[in-house]
Formats: C-alpha cells, structure tokens, sequence
C-alpha cells in the first residue's frame, strides 16, 4: 500500500506541466544567452586588442562583476516592489541600447584596430577609448544583468509549480549552456573574423527579440509584499534591505551556502582573470579554438541539466554538493599543469558539469523555501555573497599574475599560478562545506519550505473566500 501511494506521488510530479508562460521565459533566455555567448569571445578578444597588460585584463572582468557587489542588495528591494516581468524587460531593452552604443563605437575605429587573427600574435593597437568604453560597458551591462538575473529568478516560482521547479531550472540552465557555451562562441568567433564590430550588433539584437517575449508572458508579477505596500511608496531602502539580509542570515543552511557560493565564485573568477592571455600565449590558440574551448562548458551544462536531479537522487543533495567542491580541486590543479587545450577542454566539461549540478539543486531550494514577499531581497542578499566576491577574485588573479611578473617570475608561470592557488582553497573549502551542506539538513530545510508555501496558500485563498462571502 505505501508502495503504491509513493508511486502516485511521483506519477504527479512528473506530470507537473511547465506551461506557455514558461516556454516563453525559456525562450527568451535562450535567445538572450545567444547572444552574451558571442559576445563572450569578441569581447576578450577586443580587449586584447588594445592592451596585453594582465591587470588591465582583469579590470575588465571586474568592472562587469563590481555591481553585484554594489547593487545587488538595493536591486533585491526594487524586486520585491515592482512587476518582475516589466523590470525583465527594462532590462532587456537597456542593453540591446548599451550593444548598439558599443557596435557603433568600435564600428568607428576598426580602421585603427589590428586584424582580429593577429591578436593572438601579440599585436596591440593601444586605444584609450576603446579599452575604457569596454569598462563602462561591462558596469552599465552589469547592473542591467542584476535586476534581470535577480527578477528572471524571483519569477519562476509565479510560473511554475514547486514539483516543476528542479525541472523547469534543470531545462533553463541546460539551455542557456548550450547557447551560452556551445552555439554562441564559435558563431561569435566566426563574426569577429569579419569585423570586430559585428558581433555586437547581433547580441543587441537578441536582446530586442528577448525582450519581445518577456512582454507576451500573460500577468502581473508583483510580489505580496508589493502589493501590500504599493511600488509607489516611499522605499525605507536599509529597513527592506536589513529585513532580507536578516531572513537569509538566520537561515541554518542558505546562510552558510551562500558564504560557500561566494567563496567558490571567487576562487573561479581568479583563474579567469587573466585566462584570454593564459589561453593566447601558454596554450597558443587562435579564436576560434578559443571559442571551442569556451563550448566545453555547454557539453558538461548539458549533460548537468539532464542529469542532475537522477545524480541528487542517487547520491543525495548533500554528496551531489560535495561532486563541485571536489571537481572544483581537480579540475583547477590539471588546468594549471596543462600544456595543450585539449586538457582544459575535458576539465571544463567536468568542472562545467559539476556546476550545473550545483545549480539546478540549490537554486530550486532557495524559490522552495524563501517566502515569496521576501524573495527579491533574500535571493538578493543571497546572490551578493555568491556574485559579489567575483569582483575580488577577479582581482586577486590579477594581482597573482602582476605581481609574480614584478617579482622576477616567467611570465608562463605567473599565468599559470592562479590556478594552484584556487586548486588549494578550494581543497580547505570543501573540508568547511562537508558538515554544513548534508542531505539531511537540505531535504528537511526544502520539506519545511514547502509546508510553508502551502500554508501561505491557504491562507490567502481562505482569506479571499471570506472576503468574497462578505461582499
């Protein structure tokens, strides 16, 4: 007889139905995410245009990083306050204007920029207007990613059922790898062969065509906090961040997962520092093995997306975890040793994987167990550990590279460097994670989330339907 109720309960999970509004979110991304993934490789490459300097390099990745940083915690408030679906497309229309502004720019001074195939030999054409457009680019472009990323997340469980939810962000990320990381680069590489600009102007035009879609999703999408107090209000900006920060930090098990999160991105962000130039002069490739590099990650996200809930289910959520941490140790440690591409490629696709994995359960758990009127700020909060330590890793791997050049290292070396450092961290960080992230304290923690969100329900439909008998 258990047997059978068991049974049943499985049969109806697995005949949560996704729904329209879904697929068109999904498209959206898919499509949006085409277009980062080409802009992925012009931009590197761009910026090897016009300076080989290793901090300079860096610099680019932490100016696209530092809003996390900065403004991840006001952007969970404005969150939590308007439309989600309006602020997805706000979103998406400011940067296909930002990518049209850069395609123009660098459209004006490709005369002046070497030949995209000479980059890899070391010729630079010092722009100053060039390299610091990209700058503020990567800041504008990255505050832009905070609401849409923070909203595209808060809006999910609006859409999609709790029983779909590991489902819908397994499909979503899956997705997005393979745009991102496999279709993207090597179409961007083949439109930088033509003309740097070029690659430009099609990612701001997947931004248009994005944003269409986010504009067909049927509904408003204001959280209950929202609607209580209205998006016209006056913002108590510290009492709505402070009420967030406070949920998360009370929190037993996100508390420190975010903290971990945080430290992994970081430790991730000092090997990518200055990885255009370990790619270009340890490994010796042109753009567009490159950009086939680059789609190791889509073959690994793939197979996560795909596989991810079997593996938490077979291992537990807790030991799928740990799979990052340990791949994350591996990985980094053969990269850092490696001498052809082909190496890194096979890290990337385990390393890739092993994320994916990641994702797909711990993103589900947060929209499970966060209250919906907080989940702006507390994914918010969340995404400021986990996002905003990419800025300072990013700027310690350039910091790594500098400075081990300063003080008489090979430049082979100090390239190499960043990631035995990361290999090693990430080695002390599994041994913190190990008793804090067990199935156990995961499974009773989603458990509870979900008696919660049923309860909230009836609540609120038990308040309606007294409201209604009133009336």
């Amino acid at each position: 007889m258990t047997d059978t109720v068991e049974q049943k309960k499985k049969q109806k999970k697995a005949k949560v139905k996704l729904g329209a509004d879904y697929w068109k979110l999904w498209s959206s991304s898919v499509i949006s995410n085409l277009g980062d993934g080409v802009t992925g490789i012009a931009l590197p490459w761009l910026s090897t245009a016009v300076t080989r300097n290793a901090f300079l390099i860096a610099f680019v990745g932490i100016a696209s990083r530092v809003p996390w940083l900065v403004f991840s915690l006001p952007a969970g408030v404005i969150t939590d306050r308007v439309d989600r679906r309006k602020l997805m497309w706000w979103s998406q229309v400011f940067r296909a204007a930002l990518m049209f502004t850069v395609a123009a720019i660098v459209l004006y001074y490709q005369s002046s920029l070497p030949d995209p195939g000479a980059v890899q030999d070391g010729i630079v054409s010092a722009n100053a207007v060039i390299y610091w457009m990209i700058v503020v680019t990567a800041v504008l472009f990255g505050m832009a990613e905070v609401l849409y990323d923070n909203s595209a997340q808060t809006i999910l469980p609006a859409i999609v059922e709790p029983d779909g939810l590991e489902r819908a962000n397994g499909n979503m990320w899956g997705a997005e790898m393979v745009m991102n990381s496999f279709v993207g680069p090597p179409l961007g590489s083949l439109l930088i062969g033509f003309a740097f600009a070029l690659p430009f102007f099609f990612d701001a035009s997947t931004f248009v065509v994005a944003g269409v879609l986010i504009i067909l999703i049927a509904g408003t999408f204001r959280s209950g906090g929202a609607t209580v107090a209205g998006p016209k209000t006056k913002v108590d900006w510290k009492g709505e961040i402070q009420e967030g920060v406070k949920w998360l930090w009370g929190h037993d098990l996100l508390r420190p997962m975010a903290i971990i999160l945080g430290l992994m991105n970081g430790l991730g962000s000092v090997t990518f520092a200055t990885f255009v130039l370990f790619a270009q002069e340890v490994l010796d490739i042109n753009a567009f093995l490159f950009a086939l590099l680059m789609m190791s990650g889509a073959i690994g996200g793939i197979l996560g997306s795909v596989l991810a809930p079997r593996i938490s289910k077979a291992l537990g959520s807790g030991t799928s975890l740990y799979v990052t941490l340990i791949a994350s140790v591996v990985t980094t440690a053969i990269i850092g040793f490696a001498t052809h591409w082909t190496i890194v490629f096979a890290m990337f696709v385990f390393g890739s994987f092993a994320g994916v994995l990641w994702n797909v359960i711990t993103v589900s758990l947060r929209q499970t167990i966060i209250p919906d009127a907080l989940l702006g700020r507390v994914n918010s909060v969340y995404r400021f550990f986990a996002w905003g330590m990419i800025p300072i890793g990013l700027l310690v791997g350039g910091v790594i590279v500098s400075g081990m050049e300063a003080f008489g290292s090979s430049r082979e070396l100090a390239l190499r460097a960043p990631f035995w450092f990361a290999s090693a961290t990430f080695a002390i960080l599994f041994v913190y994670a190990a008793p804090r992230l067990t199935t156990a304290k995961i499974e009773a923690a989603r458990d509870q989330g979900v008696e919660a969100r049923e309860a909230r329900r009836a609540a609120k439909e038990a308040a309606e339907a007294e409201r209604d008998a009133t009336d």
